[in-house]
């Protein structure tokens, strides 16, 4: 694959999860969070599995034999990351979510260096140390001198549980060898609904009713579900999930213009906030610019 190509991916993937996070605000106004996430991975599911026939023709065998990592990623990427996030949307604002959410490809280079025996130099830790200065003045609004005292929002912090459960799910995706991206997404996508399905027994299945809110769960369960998950599944299978991690940062970009032609107000301080994050990934990631140019290009041509 191109490495056009690749790219190309990864922004539309971001594209999507930054619409996301604004149409996930309307339907968290109509239905719990659980719901929501068993809603739109069922729209989901009937899409996912004719595209991986038709594109991919895997052998269903052979992806069935990666089950363990499968039902991980079904808990941490498909249940784990939305059930938090829609229900960090509760109390946050969609710009507020993303910029916590751009510390998520440092937390990839992290746990890279954990569980992939990666390494990093004086400027990658630096890096992440910048990060998390730039998340901090996001959570506390600018007041660092009351970190430890402040009355943090909410749904901030709850954004931190969804950024973990993202990088595990990236992590996980990037140890599957030789199954195919889209019929691994498809896979895990169907244990995550089979593991919902009693808690859904429980509480009940109530639909949105509002035109937003139905407009929104469509939205949410055909181009993040589908699109960016296939996207992404595919562009960590090519340069890794730390290189294709460093593009998250688009979901705020893409949150702050759609919020921004929606009228909501931008801080300043959690602007500062953001700029931080960004120079922090970039540092974190810096280091693989030359030792993993070639790998890059062989994985690409």
């Amino acid at each position: 694959m191109k490495k056009y190509w690749v790219i190309l991916f990864l922004v539309t993937a971001n594209l999507f999860w930054g619409g996301h996070y604004v149409f996930g605000k309307y339907v968290v106004a109509e239905m719990d969070p659980l719901q929501i996430t068993f809603t739109r991975w069922i729209i989901a599911v009937v899409l996912l599995f004719p595209i991986a026939q038709l594109i991919e023709r895997p052998d269903w065998r052979k992806v069935w034999k990666q089950w363990r990592y499968l039902l991980l990623m079904a808990a941490f990427g498909i249940i784990g990351y939305n059930f938090f996030l829609y229900t960090a949307l509760k109390y946050t604002s969609s710009l507020e979510a993303a910029m916590i959410n751009s510390l998520n490809p440092a937390l990839i280079v992290l746990f890279s260096v954990i569980f992939l025996k990666e390494k990093l130099n004086l400027v990658n830790v630096a890096g992440l140390f910048i990060s998390l200065l730039g998340v901090l003045l996001i959570l506390t609004k600018g007041n660092l001198q009351q970190i430890f005292s402040i009355d943090y929002n909410q749904g901030d912090l709850i954004m931190l549980f969804v950024i973990l459960n993202w990088t595990i799910y990236s992590i996980l995706g990037r140890k599957m060898k030789g199954i195919p991206p889209i019929a691994a997404t498809a896979a895990s996508v169907l244990l995550g609904i089979l593991l919902l399905i009693p808690f859904m027994l429980y509480y009940g299945i109530h639909l949105p009713h509002g035109k937003p809110a139905i407009i929104g769960i469509l939205y949410i369960g055909i181009l993040p579900s589908v699109g960016s998950f296939v996207f992404w599944n595919i562009s960590i299978s090519k340069i890794g999930a730390s290189r294709a991690g460093i593009y998250l940062n688009l979901i705020t970009v893409f949150t702050a213009i759609i919020s921004a032609f929606l009228g909501q107000s931008i801080p300043f301080i959690q602007v500062v906030g953001g700029l931080l994050v960004f120079l922090g990934v970039y540092l974190s990631n810096k280091r693989r610019e030359s030792r993993e140019l070639k790998v890059q290009a062989e994985a690409l041509g």
